[in-house]
């Protein structure tokens, strides 16, 4: 597995406290079984990979525009849900500001300088930022493996016919 690092996908505050601005249960109800995964991973010494959803409050963010404001830059909506421990020393923290965590930040630049070849793609949201990294990871030949009861979205129904075409086309 040493080929291998988890992407651990947008599990700020603002979507998995209940006082987050878009928060949905089924966020915190993966908590749990993220941590497990992330230990796992720890004791195998896989790559840990995780991002933070993050646009700037005064600056021009495309997708600010259609929706309401969330996970801003110093309103905290932003930082990694403290349920999660990031180890400092080890893992990566990226700041993302698009759905793929591959647009706009270091990521493939990582993975290549660690030889990754697989990623292991868990967090929110299924619809959206998941599948949109798992799209990019296929582009760029990586193996992208969804852990499906450690990604959730807002409507069980949405998330099972992402994780079904994920499954099937990617």
């Amino acid at each position: 597995m040493a080929k291998t690092a988890l992407l651990v996908v947008d599990m700020v505050k603002d979507f998995t406290d209940p006082d987050g601005r878009v928060f949905y249960p089924q966020n915190r109800e993966i908590l749990p079984r993220i941590k497990k995964v992330l230990k796992a991973c720890r004791k195998r010494d896989i790559l840990i990979i995780f991002f933070r959803h993050s646009y700037r409050k005064d600056k021009f963010d495309k997708n600010l525009l259609n929706m309401r404001p969330n996970c801003i830059e110093g309103t905290g909506g932003d930082e990694i849900d403290p349920m999660l421990e990031v180890d400092p020393a080890k893992d990566y923290v990226i700041k993302k500001r698009r759905y793929s965590g591959f647009v706009g930040t270091d990521l493939d630049m990582i993975l290549r300088e660690h030889g990754i070849e697989n990623t292991i793609i868990i967090g929110t949201k299924t619809n959206c930022c998941i599948r949109a990294t798992v799209t990019d990871a296929y582009y760029l030949n990586y193996n992208a493996i969804v852990v499906s009861d450690c990604v959730a979205t807002n409507d069980e129904t949405v998330n099972q016919v992402h994780l079904t075409d994920i499954r099937k086309y990617l």
